[in-house]
């Protein structure tokens, strides 16, 4: 009897890999050439899997924390998609702040979380549904990160890696943008599985666009339109049609702080940005327009006041987002046209469409000169701000930080008073990066995020812009620049406490400064330098700024500036609450106010406001 020959091919090798080897092969694939990792037993095995590999490395950090901001910053200036490592309990919940700031902002990235064996979860044994924990460090990462993440999953089977992480970056990047977390159990890290090709994308789910005919010919017909750059301008990569647009259009633009890099300071149609801590004249400006052409701007409470209904009260709101929740929030806020479309797609079909017409808004100059003349009327610094000769004056260092700069510099500031003060008085240069994390503002993300830039460029130059108490939040992030060598210049404005908090406090806690200037102290950040080994210079009056600037900048490496800024230095101007945001404090006259106004002004209390 004969047999049938066997196949050739029954006993050739299967090729495999382990779960941890194909998701760093994935992340290789997104572009993503170094993540952020802090180490431990749970994410042993996947950490592992970087040896001897050439096409993606890790970066060692000091707490998960700045790396969830490293990883932040690195996906903004970057190829849009980043990656921390950390292991469970403790590491994957430090994560969380990180994570918050790429979900408020919508930053692309993924978080991958160690977790505990899959036979050690709490739920799995019969029994244990009602513990708290069984395994070690055991943590549930995924519903604690599920408000402020896209998606968060755990891995329960090795062979649905390659739909998982494909799904996870779909999501990521689809629509809104944002950050995703895997959570990884240490069994399934180490498992090998069949390679497998050609992966099923999802595709992006299609936007039904509007009907830019109709939204044209509001803008033709407006009298005082306006342009609100927001932060999806940026994000949907549109800079450039943004900049097209506005110079076919001939229309005036404000922006918002997302937005403050979309347009050139010295643009002669651009007018600052708007809001609570926004310029007196972009603020006139805005509230006098009968039109305004938001694009990608939530619009929320830091750039309308705390009374919604009292921003662009006699405008025509046309509202672009990418994002739908945005468009049907109300608060006070009522849109004349919801647009749910990407800002990119928006800006080339209102283009095109302007093109078309062969349209421009120079006809309409009474209205530019009004800008232009209110502009000239309130700029951000004033003659009086050169009188203390005892401290550094903020407006006046930013300012002159901001003329040595160059074209192609990434700049971030911090959060609480020196933001604000960075954001009235810097002039920002088109080709600059200039951002921070203003959805979720914690203090310490400007160190980390610095960092997370320097390293996606290429261990290019960053500036960052913190303060005395902000610093301390992630200052052991030192470590990591020494260890990377990266020429960060780092610039902290000291005011001897929380300068933010202090004004607030003036103004409705009878200057009773709790926990702002009582009770807070800091270290010797020159005994701090000189501890990780890194260059200290400092600034003590205004005669100086520019000398040590120049030798901050110049320097090859890493570099700590202390900026001494007076203890009480206020915030100027600022909106009191309950004021529409034309009437900023410290208040002009009446008088002067009402001769700026175009529509019928009203006070804190929706009154018209009479001269006296």
């Amino acid at each position: 009897m004969k047999h049938k020959r066997c196949s050739k091919n029954i006993f050739k090798k299967v090729k495999t890999k382990s779960v941890s080897e194909i998701l760093l092969d994935f992340l290789v694939e997104k572009k993503v050439k170094k993540v952020f990792v802090l180490t431990g037993g749970a994410i042993a095995f996947a950490v592992d899997s970087f040896s001897n590999r050439k096409d993606i490395s890790y970066i060692c950090v000091q707490h998960e924390q700045a790396g969830a901001m490293m990883a932040d910053a690195y996906s903004r200036v970057g190829n849009g998609f980043a990656a921390t490592m950390s292991t469970s309990g403790p590491g994957a919940t430090n994560l969380i702040t990180g994570i918050a700031c790429s979900y408020f902002d919508s930053i692309p990235n993924i978080h991958i979380t160690g977790q505990v064996n899959l036979q050690e979860q709490r739920g799995v044994m019969p029994g244990t549904s009602n513990s708290r924990q069984i395994g070690f460090q055991e943590t549930d990462i995924v519903s604690i990160a599920k408000p402020i993440t896209k998606k968060a999953i755990q891995l329960r089977k090795a062979e649905d890696i390659y739909s998982v992480l494909e799904d996870l970056y779909t999501c990521a990047q689809s629509g809104r943008k944002g950050p995703v977390l895997l959570d990884l159990p240490m069994c399934l890290q180490r498992q090998g599985i069949v390679l497998r090709k050609n992966i099923k994308r999802k595709k992006n789910t299609r936007i039904k666009i509007a009907n830019i005919s109709k939204i044209f010919k509001i803008i033709k017909n407006a009298k005082r339109p306006v342009i609100l750059s927001g932060g999806g301008v940026r994000y949907s990569n549109a800079v450039n049609e943004f900049n097209n647009l506005i110079k076919i259009f001939n229309i005036p633009v404000v922006s918002s702080w997302s937005g403050v890099d979309t347009i050139d300071s010295k643009n002669k149609l651009y007018y600052g940005h708007v809001g609570v801590y926004g310029s007196r004249a972009a603020n006139f400006i805005i509230q006098n327009s009968d039109c305004v052409l938001s694009l990608g701007s939530r619009l929320d409470t830091r750039i309308t006041g705390g009374k919604p209904e009292t921003f662009i009260r006699k405008a025509k709101l046309i509202m672009v987002d990418i994002d739908k929740g945005e468009l049907s929030k109300r608060r006070g806020l009522k849109p004349y046209l919801e647009v749910n479309e990407d800002c990119k797609s928006f800006i080339k079909r209102i283009t095109k469409k302007i093109i078309k017409e062969n349209f421009s808004f120079s006809k309409h100059n009474s209205w530019i000169d009004y800008c232009s003349s209110v502009r000239k009327k309130y700029p951000t610094i004033s003659k009086k701000f050169n009188e203390d000769k005892s401290f550094v004056n903020p407006y006046i260092f930013v300012e002159e930080l901001s003329k040595l700069l160059n074209k192609n510099d990434i700049i971030i500031p911090d959060d609480g008073g020196h933001l604000t003060w960075f954001m009235q008085a810097f002039k920002t240069k088109l080709g600059q990066r200039v951002f921070s994390a203003f959805g979720n503002s914690p203090m310490g993300y400007s160190f980390p995020a610095s960092i997370g830039a320097s390293i996606a460029k290429n261990k290019k130059r960053v500036i960052c812009i913190d303060g005395d108490g902000s610093f301390q939040i992630n200052m052991q992030e030192l470590q990591t620049v020494v260890n990377e060598k990266l020429p960060i210049k780092i610039f902290i404005l000291n005011n001897g406490g929380y300068g933010i908090i202090k004004q607030f406090q003036n103004l409705y806690l009878n200057k009773r400064y709790n926990a702002s200037g009582i009770g807070v102290s800091a270290p010797s950040y020159k005994k701090i330098a000189k501890a990780y080994d890194i260059k200290y210079l400092s600034v003590k009056n205004d005669k100086f700024s520019s000398k040590i600037i120049k030798k901050a900048l110049t320097y090859k490496g890493a570099c700590l500036v202390e900026v001494f800024i007076h203890p009480n230095q206020k915030i100027i101007p600022k909106l009191a609450f309950g004021s529409p945001i034309e009437d900023l404090a410290p208040k002009l006259k009446r008088k002067e106010f009402l001769e700026q106004m175009l529509i019928k002004p009203i006070n804190s209390d929706n009154n018209l406001i009479e001269a006296n």
